[in-house]
């Protein structure tokens, strides 16, 4: 399936639906044409487990098999405005120094101390999560702005003191995509400092998140996914999800020690190599008010951002 939050011009609310062809079947309305409503929000649709989201399943195969029936729980894809799937989560914990290919650029030019002996992390804020088609304002004081494509393991189900022994892709439901823009002058400050906030990577818009929740039975192999990035139809990277040095057992098991892990909390599995602040030539790459960058699980979802001035959204 696939899982998206999402507003209209005549309904700004935020709405959950599912996927149909080129449309997308409003989940609690189309839950009202047979029987009990389902939950309106996607943290909530999590929570209430496995049990609805075979109903949201079942709806969906039979909004495909009768559109008419479902017709008015159904909305073009282009008359939607995709919001970031999980647009109020609990908790989104970034996975810093994930990528070998990466940690070399990185270590190239200063911007790590020293590589990473266990899983390492930080908070992304959901002031700073869009959605997909979404248009970033790139402020004036950032000179050197990057993209980062990363992988996103979406919770299914509460997990606390996971262990080797569990199966951590049990309490996974989805994956989706977040380009990770930095601000590389700042991180170069902050690591320097010795900081583990990230201002660099919360600024307003510095989050694109989406466009949609893929489910695992989409996905196949979690560690043999191709993540590409191109800016302006120029591919910069494409690199496999294979080169990850924590996965995601390492990663539940490491922060499920102590704090309780939530239905819509998420996991950002760190950059890949390719990079522009990695490349002889990265001053020619840093994004520019104008550039369309799109990030992709190759066969998978592509989650397009445009850069813009500030005055542009004035």
């Amino acid at each position: 399936m696939r899982l998206i939050t999402y507003n209209t011009a005549t309904n700004p609310a935020p709405r959950i639906g599912v996927r149909v062809g080129h449309r997308v079947l409003d989940i609690e309305a189309g839950s009202r044409v047979d029987g009990e409503p389902l939950p309106g929000t996607m943290k909530t649709l999590l929570r209430e487990g496995r049990g609805a989201l075979s109903r949201v399943q079942a709806l969906a195969k039979a909004a495909q098999s009768n559109a008419g029936r479902y017709s008015g729980a159904m909305v073009e894809e282009r008359a939607i405005r995709f919001l970031p799937p999980i647009p109020d989560p609990d908790k989104f914990l970034c996975v810093g120094k994930n990528y070998r290919a990466h940690l070399e650029e990185l270590k190239k030019h200063d911007l790590i101390k020293e590589m990473p002996q266990e899983v390492t992390g930080f908070v992304k804020l959901t002031s700073s999560l869009v959605g997909h088609n979404a248009k970033v304002a790139k402020p004036d004081s950032v000179e050197h702005l990057d993209y980062e494509p990363e992988l996103v393991f979406v919770i299914g189900r509460r997990a606390l003191g996971v262990t080797p022994d569990d199966d951590a892709m049990d309490y996974v439901v989805g994956v989706t995509l977040l380009n990770d823009l930095t601000d590389r002058d700042m991180q170069k400050r902050e690591v320097a400092s010795g900081s583990r906030f990230w201002t660099s990577k919360n600024a307003p818009g510095f989050g694109p998140l989406g466009p949609e929740i893929v489910t695992m039975d989409e996905v196949g192999d979690p560690y043999d996914l191709w993540i590409t990035c191109s800016v302006n139809g120029e591919e910069r990277m494409r690199v496999n999800t294979g080169d990850q040095i924590w996965k995601m057992p390492d990663i539940l098991e490491h922060f499920s020690r102590t704090i309780p892990i939530e239905p819509g909390d998420m996991f950002s599995t760190g950059a890949p190599g390719g990079v522009a602040v990695g490349k002889a030539n990265a001053k020619d790459l840093f994004l520019q008010p104008g550039d369309v960058v799109e990030c992709s699980i190759e066969g998978i979802t592509t989650l397009r951002t445009t850069i813009v001035s500030p005055s542009s959204l004035q």
